[in-house]
């Protein structure tokens, strides 16, 4: 039986015109709730905890223990770091490469990497 024929019976016999379904226009979750994050303008506090649940995979477990990402502002991520001798080493030996591993990750977002001790 042909489809619209089979619609026009259908809907005859309900005494209704028949209506089609509106097209699936389902979208995963966190498209949404990127889109409203960005109205409401906290995307970049979005992004900044997301560089933060990934800070013991970007510098690996023994910094991490000696270190926490405090805030994203302007694209400078700030790290708090526990004693001077690790500040010493991060910032010296360690930035290049936290900041290279950030900007592939997370792009534009991160252009730089400041520790303080405290």
């Amino acid at each position: 039986m042909n489809t619209s024929l089979r619609a026009r019976v259908i809907a005859e016999w309900r005494g209704l015109p028949e209506e089609h379904f509106p097209r699936d226009t389902a979208k995963p979750v966190g498209v949404v709730l990127a889109g409203v994050m960005r109205q409401l303008g906290l995307d970049g506090r979005l992004r900044e905890e997301e560089i933060i649940a990934a800070w013991q995979d970007i510098v690996g477990e023994f910094l991490a223990q000696h270190s926490v990402p405090q805030s994203l502002v302007d694209g400078v991520l700030h790290v708090r770091v526990l004693q001077p001798s690790m500040h010493f080493e991060m910032d010296r030996t360690w930035r290049p490469e936290i900041v290279r591993k950030l900007k592939k990750r997370f792009g534009r977002s991160v252009r730089d990497v400041r520790f303080r001790v405290g």
